[in-house]
């Protein structure tokens, strides 16, 4: 019996906060209840974490190459489109980069911004395939808590964006990491294409900068809220989440900068093989180690 009211008062708590969802985005994919992302997420952690590493314990590591180059590729594409669609949905054509609220009518424009939004968050899940590569080629010690944490928050929470505030000044991140996203995975085309490749790669030393930037502009961006007046942003839950994520990584980024750069001190061995960008970014592919494991 007690627990029969246990779980009424949930059902009545779970569609009392439906009640403030985004109706036009129901019936898309994933997009009727949490459950099922929460299913991939979970099988992935335990695949990349557990089952993976087991499976090609006594097994030859894959050599991916010519998937990695078409992966890495194929990634620049998509967020290249999700770019144009960003802008041409809001942020060039009418977003103030102030108090940008979200548009809930059905007017091509509103429902553009939403297709982005989900095409973003669905995109989360493809980049899942980074932390899958690195298992089947053996990388373990590049599968770290920060990168298998980020690959798994992001499509978590974006899920909440997508079917609560599919637009607005919470989406400028998004924008932003997409940006960044041509760039880092163009270089890890470059990279996976060989070392002939490598005299395309000069711009490497400015993807640390790049990174620095992202985090810095994001926390700019979002902070604003907290000292405007008026600003009736629909869901604020989601300016400190944003908010808050942006901090840590710019803290921790910030942290590296000052031991690598500014005390010219040596990385920790856990980071020799890797380059912070890969961690900040959470897009690490199989390819950081790029000047030995071509």
């Amino acid at each position: 019996m007690e627990f029969d009211h246990i779980k009424s008062s949930a059902a009545l708590v779970y569609d009392k906060f439906f009640q403030n969802a985004d109706s036009r985005v129901e019936n898309w994919l994933l997009m009727s209840s949490p459950v099922p992302q929460t299913i991939i997420i979970a099988a992935y952690i335990y695949f990349v974490t557990s089952l993976g590493p087991r499976i090609m314990e006594n097994r030859k590591a894959f050599d991916l190459k010519k998937v990695l180059i078409v992966y890495n590729f194929s990634v620049v594409v998509l967020s290249l489109y999700m770019c144009y669609e960003f802008v041409m949905s809001g942020w060039g054509t009418g977003y103030s980069f102030h108090c940008d609220l979200v548009d809930y009518s059905d007017s091509p424009q509103a429902l553009r911004m939403a297709s982005t939004c989900w095409l973003y968050y669905f995109s989360k899940f493809i980049e899942m395939l980074d932390t899958i590569f690195f298992v089947l080629r053996k990388k373990n010690s590049q599968v770290t808590f920060l990168h298998v944490y980020h690959h798994s928050i992001m499509p978590f929470t974006w899920w909440f964006g997508v079917r609560f505030a599919a637009g607005g000044l919470g989406t400028f991140h998004a924008l932003l990491n997409c940006v960044v996203h041509v760039i880092m995975y163009s270089y890890y085309g470059l990279t996976a294409l060989g070392p002939s490749y490598q005299k395309y790669l000069w711009w490497k030393k400015y993807l640390t900068t790049i990174q620095l930037i992202q985090f810095v502009t994001v926390t700019t961006h979002i902070s604003q809220y907290f000292f405007m007046k008026d600003c009736p942003y629909q869901f604020p839950i989601f300016i400190y989440i944003i908010g808050l994520y942006g901090l840590i990584f710019l803290f921790l980024f910030l942290n590296f900068w000052y031991h690598a750069y500014t005390k010219g001190k040596r990385l920790p061995k856990v980071l020799q093989a890797q380059t912070w960008a890969h961690h900040t970014n959470g897009v690490m592919n199989g390819n950081v180690n790029h000047d030995k494991d071509e």
